[in-house]
C-alpha cells in the first residue's frame, strides 16, 4: 500500500477503510496491470475531476478503462468539495485526469499522489486569462473593483478565514472553460492518450485508434460551429457568466459575462447597468442563462433591455434539464440555441 493510499484512508470510518483495503486486495504487483477474474486485463480505473473530462477519457479509453467523475451531476464544479470515500476514489485511482487550479479538493487529491499517474490537462488547454473579451469588458475585474471601494467601515473581520477567496472569480487567473472550444478539447484528448498509454502500455494502440476517432468527431464539432457562426446579426454575446470565452474567441464572437469567470459572485448594480445599456445599444437581443446557475441576473439584463432570454449549457456537468446526453450533443444544442439567439443564417 502507497503513502498515499494510507494517508487517504485515514480519513475515512473504520468499516469504509476495511472495506476499501478489502476490495484492495487483488490489486496487481508494482509495474503489472490488474487482471479480473479470468485473468484477462482488468479495466483501468480512472478518476476524472468533472464531466467534459470523464467524456473526453471514456471516449479515447473505450472499454479498456471505467471513468468515474468526482463532480457528481448538476454539481457546480468551480465549488466541488470530496467526501472521503471520493478522496479515496481520486487518490487510489490507476489514473487520476484533472485540470490544475480549477478544483482545489481535485488538486489537493492530485498532491497526495505525489504526482503518480495524474494527467493534468491545462498545459494542452493552452489557458488564457480572458479570452473572447475585449479590454474593459472583464467583469471579474470590475466586481473585484467593487469589493475593494466598499466601504468596510465598522465591519468586525478580526477572526475570518479568507483562504477560500481564492475560489472567487477574481482568484481564477486564467478561464478554464477550455472544453466549449473543440479544438482546445482535441489537444486535450490527446494528452489524456498519452497518459493513459503510459499507466498502460498494452493499451497504447488502442488508446491511438480511440483519438483518433474522438478527433475526428471534435473537428466535425468544429467544422459546424464555423459553418453555423459565419453570418450573424449580432456577434456580441452576453452571458450569465464568462464561461463562453474560448468559443467566442474560436468563433469571432464577443463575449461580456455579466459576472465573472467563476460565476460565484453577485455582479454589482453598476456592472448590471453597464452589459443592460451595452444589450440596448448594440441591438443585442438575447441574453443567455445557464443550466447549473440561477438565471436571475440575466432575466435582470433581458428586462431592462427588452431582450429574450435562452438557455446555453456550459457543459460543466450534464442533468436532466441538459439538452442532450453526452458532450458532442450539448455542443450541437448550444450551436442551435447560438444561431436562433444572434440572427445567423
Amino acid at each position: 500500500m502507497t503513502r498515499a493510499r494510507r494517508s487517504a484512508l485515514l480519513a475515512l470510518p473504520a468499516a469504509a477503510v476495511l472495506a476499501l483495503t478489502a476490495c484492495g486486495s487483488s490489486d496487481a504487483p508494482a509495474g503489472g496491470a490488474a487482471t479480473d477474474g479470468d485473468g484477462g486485463a482488468a479495466p483501468l480505473q480512472v478518476a476524472a475531476s468533472f464531466y467534459p473530462l470523464q467524456w473526453v477519457t471514456q471516449a479515447v479509453a473505450g472499454d479498456r478503462a471505467d471513468v468515474t467523475s468526482l463532480t457528481q451531476p448538476g454539481t457546480e464544479p468551480h465549488d466541488l468539495e470530496l467526501s472521503p470515500q471520493e478522496v479515496a476514489t481520486a487518490v487510489d485511482a490507476d489514473v487520476l485526469v484533472t485540470l490544475q487550479g480549477f478544483q482545489g479538493a481535485v488538486d489537493a487529491a492530485a498532491d497526495e499522489r505525489g504526482g503518480e499517474g495524474v494527467v493534468d490537462v491545462a498545459p494542452a488547454a493552452d489557458l488564457e486569462p480572458s479570452p473572447g473579451t475585449p479590454p474593459g469588458e472583464d467583469a471579474a475585474e470590475d466586481d473585484h473593483e467593487h469589493e475593494e471601494g466598499h466601504d468596510h467601515e465598522g465591519e468586525d473581520h478580526e477572526g475570518e478565514d479568507h483562504e477560500g477567496e481564492e475560489g472567487h472569480d477574481h482568484g481564477l487567473e486564467e478561464d478554464p472553460h477550455f472544453w466549449l472550444d473543440p479544438v482546445r478539447m482535441s489537444s486535450v484528448a490527446e494528452a489524456v492518450a498519452d497518459g493513459l498509454a503510459d499507466a498502460d502500455p498494452d493499451g497504447a494502440d488502442v488508446y491511438a485508434a480511440n483519438l483518433a476517432d474522438v478527433r475526428a468527431e471534435l473537428a466535425d464539432l468544429d467544422a459546424e460551429y464555423s459553418e453555423g457562426l459565419a453570418t450573424c446579426d449580432s456577434r456580441d454575446l452576453v452571458t450569465a457568466h464568462q464561461a463562453f470565452g474560448y468559443l467566442a474567441e474560436r468563433y469571432d464572437l464577443v463575449q461580456r459575462g455579466v459576472s465573472g469567470i467563476g460565476g460565484e459572485q453577485e455582479p454589482g448594480a453598476a456592472r448590471l447597468a453597464e452589459v443592460a445599456q451595452f444589450a440596448e445599444a448594440n441591438g443585442v437581443r438575447t441574453i443567455y442563462t445557464e443550466t447549473l446557475l440561477p438565471a436571475d441576473v440575466a432575466e435582470t439584463v433581458a428586462a431592462e433591455t427588452g431582450a429574450t432570454t435562452a438557455v446555453l449549457d456550459t457543459l460543466e456537468g450534464l442533468t436532466d434539464e441538459s439538452p442532450g446526453d453526452d458532450y458532442p450533443s450539448v455542443m450541437r444544442a448550444d450551436l442551435e440555441t447560438l444561431r436562433q439567439g444572434q440572427g445567423c443564417s
